[in-house]
């Protein structure tokens, strides 16, 4: 699976530290930046063009990572098939795939441990999309609003 990654200042060291465990785990990782910590940068700068990358498919998830998560969360959802939200327990990170396909994952750098960060995202990155009738139809509601 290719999975990007991208982070501002706020989550640069945790995204960081989760690249080197994607990595382990056999990842193949796309890092849409920050490259280096710059406290005076912004996430949408990193994470729309991460977004941007898993709506036309050249990776399959995506994980945002900011200070809080609500801003990577906000830019991320900006993007045209993109279905991203803020994360922070384990039944969310795979209910938002299996019901509602999500495709970005957002945490919050600075209020996300490192031993959570990871259970989330080996949650989030192993869940499928049920596809079920029920889902695709509030799916194809979403949608819509999309073209509206």
């Amino acid at each position: 699976m290719r999975v990007g990654v991208a982070a501002d200042h706020g989550g640069f060291e945790l995204k960081g530290q989760m690249l080197e465990e994607l990595k382990a785990a056999g990842y193949e990782i796309v890092d849409y930046g920050a490259p280096e910590y710059d406290a005076a940068d912004d996430y949408p700068d990193f994470v729309v063009p991460l977004a941007r990358a898993v709506a036309r498919g050249e990776v399959d998830r995506g994980l945002a990572i900011c200070g809080s998560g609500v801003g990577a969360s906000v830019a991320a959802n900006k993007v045209r098939g993109v279905r991203a939200a803020l994360i922070t327990d384990a039944f969310s990170a795979h209910q938002g795939v299996e019901d509602d396909d999500m495709n970005i994952m957002c945490l919050g750098g600075r209020v996300t441990c490192y031993a959570l960060a990871w259970d989330l995202i080996r949650t989030f990155l192993q869940a499928r999309y049920k596809g079920a009738a029920r889902f695709q139809r509030r799916l194809d509601k979403v949608a819509a609003l999309e073209r509206a």
